[in-house]
């Protein structure tokens, strides 16, 4: 992918049509920019794969 087009930016399944607290993540060969969907406008955070995983994992622990 050449790092001149623009980021595919997705929610997640669990975000609803009702604009609360979501996030959009977009993903690049070896990183994840992660953004506040309510404010694009503003600087996203780039993060490793391997610490996105490490997140996601502690996010959905029981």
């Amino acid at each position: 992918m050449n790092n001149a087009e623009p980021l595919a930016w997705f929610k997640s399944s669990y975000s609803g049509a009702e604009g609360g607290q979501c996030i959009e993540v977009a993903t690049r060969a070896g990183v994840v920019h992660v953004r506040d969907s309510k404010d694009v406008s503003r600087p996203a955070l780039h993060v490793s794969r391997e610490a996105w995983a490490g997140f996601v994992g502690l996010a959905s622990a029981e």
